[in-house]
């Protein structure tokens, strides 16, 4: 079992950043793929970016490409969302997730832990 707690979302206006954390606990963290969702009002839940177990291989959506990136520190337990150049169509809830295998993935279902999300707030 893994439990996952996102923190980090907050109100800022376009063009700012914001850096989104997620801190895992309850198994040892160094093999499984991480990945980050988000969802709008209104919206299906969609996939944001997603990193390996050890860092070496990640994958974006392509609007988020050049200005997201994903990281993690398996020694903290934890995986980063730096978010740059935010648009007011970055507003959504943001889901930090875990699936049980090493390699990356982009879809929702092939992650089995998720956490309770944090929200931004991108104003124009």
């Amino acid at each position: 079992q893994v439990q996952l707690v996102e923190s980090g979302g907050g109100l800022v206006q376009a063009g700012e950043s914001l850096r989104l954390s997620c801190v895992a606990s309850g198994r040892a963290f160094s093999s499984p793929a991480m990945g980050w969702f988000r969802q709008a009002p209104g919206k299906e839940r969609e996939f944001v970016s997603t990193i390996n177990g050890s860092g070496g291989t990640t994958n974006y959506a392509d609007s988020v490409k050049g200005r997201f990136t994903i990281s993690r520190d398996n020694a903290k337990n934890t995986v980063y969302l730096q978010m740059n150049s935010l648009k007011p169509e970055d507003t959504a809830v943001y889901y930090c997730a875990a699936r049980s295998e090493f390699v990356v993935s982009t879809k929702t279902r092939e992650y089995a832990y998720w956490g309770q999300g944090t929200r931004v707030t991108v104003s124009s």
